[in-house]
């Protein structure tokens, strides 16, 4: 049967709890219960009401000081290095800070930090259109640098998106004002300086703070179609190229060769042309002196020049010894064979001796005259 049901019955567990007739507890009560157990250990005595209000007065203290504690011990931070932080003060900027442990009032200043050492890289690559309507696919990296952290964070919503768009739209002009050809082999270096121009351009009207620190271009290359056509005229002018620097480097190596040579010659000439000079000189001042020599003795002097002839035609020709006597068998020696080998044989006393007179003789020009003559008779008998 149920604690509640019609009859006579109270069996309400609110009323009889331990036999007697109680109702629910009343919630001012518990309260004054528990903040008198808590007077009791702030000095209070008993349950009276002025101990639970110096509990209550110490409590809030300790609750502000924990609050004050954690708001103090919150606002410390740290900005590495490489970074410079911004502060703003109920979200306007204030100022920087520098890199190390710092303190700031939390809820009323905030910290934006921002790395300005480290240099980033951006990629961008797409197909474009030419100058002479030719669509070629490059691609192209930029390393840029932060230099004013405030412009950088709050200048432009988001700076990656924009320079990525600055970055694409500086390619695609520069590439659609270039020939093809001028992107692909030789004008790639023009071409590179003139999107980083352009990109620098476009960043200062933003406003940024960034910097450009390189502009990398990477690739550049045709249609999948055209490729293997693109390639052959790429290697032709390579190979023009690689023709044009070989002869450069045969000229630079033949030029001073020849100069060399030049130089070589006109000095030969001019040596040439003092040491004939100086021989006619010597002649002319020779026949000087034998001028009045030949003015007094004609005859002598002619003979004395003729000899002096004779004895330098022979001094640079054979000896021969001729025997034009006998029976008409014509025998000759080798005159200068024959001293050549004697020191290699054994050749009797007398004969050698007798072959380095005759050699003596016609050497100092002795017997010059017989000799010429017996030469000559030799050769009027055999004709």
């Amino acid at each position: 049967m149920a604690w509640n049901e019609p009859g006579g019955n109270n069996n309400d567990p609110w009323k009889n709890k331990g036999g007697k007739d109680q109702g629910p507890p009343d919630l001012d009560e518990v309260f004054k219960n528990i903040m008198a157990k808590f007077g009791k250990f702030g000095g209070g005595k008993g349950g009276s009401a002025p101990s639970g209000k110096s509990f209550g007065g110490i409590g809030l203290s300790v609750i502000l000081g924990i609050i004050v504690a954690v708001w103090v011990l919150s606002g410390f931070y740290t900005i590495r290095e490489a970074e410079r932080g911004v502060v703003l003060r109920f979200g306007e900027f204030s100022h920087f800070v520098e890199p190390g442990l710092r303190w700031k009032p939390t809820f009323i200043d905030s910290i934006v930090p921002v790395d300005v050492q480290t240099v980033r890289s951006m990629a961008s690559s797409g197909s474009m259109l030419t100058e002479d309507e030719n669509v070629v696919r490059v691609e192209m990296e930029v390393q840029y640098r932060i230099l004013e952290p405030y412009k950088y964070s709050f200048a432009v919503t988001v700076p990656e998106e924009s320079l990525s768009q600055a970055f694409d739209s500086a390619i695609r002009y520069v590439v659609g004002h270039s020939k093809m050809d001028a992107v692909l082999t030789s004008g790639r270096e023009v071409a590179r300086q003139n999107v980083r121009d352009e990109l620098q351009t476009i960043i200062e009207s933003y406003d940024m703070g960034l910097a450009i620190v390189d502009m990398n271009f990477k690739d550049a290359r045709p249609p999948e179609e055209v490729k293997a056509s693109f390639d052959d005229a790429i290697a032709a002018q390579e190979d023009e190229q690689r023709f044009i620097n070989e002869a450069d480097a045969y000229a630079r190596e033949i030029e001073p060769r020849a100069r060399g040579q030049v130089n070589r010659m006109a000095q030969e000439a001019q040596a040439y042309k003092e040491r004939v000079t100086l021989e006619a000189q010597g002649e002319i001042a020779r026949f000087e002196e034998l001028l009045p020599q030949y003015k007094a003795a004609p005859e002598v002097t002619r003979s004395r020049i003729y000899i002096e002839t004779l004895e330098e035609v022979y001094s640079n020709t054979s000896k021969i010894l001729v025997d034009t006597k006998g029976t008409g068998n014509m025998m000759y020696l080798p005159l200068d064979k024959i001293l050549e080998r004697q020191s290699g044989s054994n050749v009797p006393a007398n004969i050698r001796s007798t072959l380095e007179g005759l050699r003596n003789q016609d050497s100092d020009g002795v017997n010059d005259n017989s000799t010429v003559t017996s030469r000559s008779n030799s050769r009027t008998g055999r004709n």
